[in-house]
């Protein structure tokens, strides 16, 4: 399991939050259960299997959504 942090352009309100979180929980390899959203540091926290879903495919996700991912760490 990976851990990674998102770092995103702006998150300006709850629903967006909520929009990146559902999107996110419908990838396979995803934690559910750890998957943070946060639209205060607009910051978003997933641990993921990289055997099943690659952080590429995660970042795509959420520009489909139409936020930008600025900068992404992954341990």
């Amino acid at each position: 399991m990976k851990k990674a942090t998102l770092q995103l352009e702006t998150l300006t309100c709850p629903s967006c939050m909520a929009k990146i979180e559902g999107a996110l929980k419908s990838l396979e390899g995803i934690n559910k259960d750890t998957l943070s959203v946060s639209f205060n540091t607009s910051k978003v926290k997933v641990d993921f299997d990289d055997t099943v879903v690659a952080i590429d495919t995660i970042e795509k996700k959420i520009g489909n959504l139409g936020y930008e991912v600025k900068k992404t760490q992954v341990k």
